[in-house]
């Protein structure tokens, strides 16, 4: 199953604010969420492979319960690759691998 978003790249708040993460679109979230219920992980989370630009990593996608949506974490390696900053505008690829 693969999915396709623009999406925005924000920071977790915190004391740290080192975490970055593009949130998914809470429609294709209730999508996945019953799709693949029975592939769920510790913390909801969710097997995937993503990719960003020419960037393609394994990597899990986590369900948030404050926003109701699944959340990726970007790696700093895949953010220096492709140049992303928080505040952007990111094309993301989605592969769900269960």
């Amino acid at each position: 199953m693969k999915y396709k978003e623009r999406l925005k790249v924000w920071i977790f708040p915190g004391e740290s604010a080192t975490w970055h993460f593009v949130g998914l679109d809470k429609k294709e979230t209730k999508k996945i969420r019953e799709k693949f219920k029975e592939f769920r992980r510790g913390f909801g989370s969710l097997p995937v492979e993503a990719k960003i630009g020419e960037t393609k990593w394994k990597t899990s996608i986590f369900y948030s319960k404050e926003s109701e949506q699944y959340i990726l974490p970007l790696k700093a390696e895949v953010r220096r690759k492709e140049f992303i900053r928080a505040g952007e505008m990111i094309d993301l690829e989605l592969k769900i691998c269960p």
